[in-house]
């Protein structure tokens, strides 16, 4: 992305945009000046209990020699980890190091 300069006028119409939107929408202006997509929280809770369920499901499988409750175990250990990495700053990170073409530098 090649980065741009504004005219003065664009600065201050922007800075204004920014002022309105955090007065009339508090939640969303910091939200976006945080870079967490709401619900980011809850997911990664839901996403780190599934991961530990999964866990004790293998080792449940393990302990009672039933492989069908440990496969599913690391099924619920996957489906957890997805959810857990799924809005993290580190996915984005990766998407867009494998998105870029050859030769361009890292972002």
């Amino acid at each position: 992305m090649i980065p741009v300069s504004l005219s003065e006028e664009e600065r201050r119409s922007l800075e204004e945009l920014e002022r309105e939107l955090a007065s009339t929408d508090p939640d969303l202006a910091s939200e976006l000046e945080s870079g967490r997509p709401r619900g980011a929280k809850a997911r990664t809770i839901l996403g780190s209990l599934i991961v530990l369920a999964g866990f004790a499901m293998v080792i449940a499988g393990i302990i009672t020699q039933l492989v069908v409750l440990g496969v599913v175990g690391f099924l619920l250990a996957s489906t957890g980890a997805y959810w857990l990495l799924a809005g993290s700053s580190l996915r984005r990170r990766i998407g867009r190091r494998i998105g870029r073409r050859d030769g361009e530098p890292a972002p």
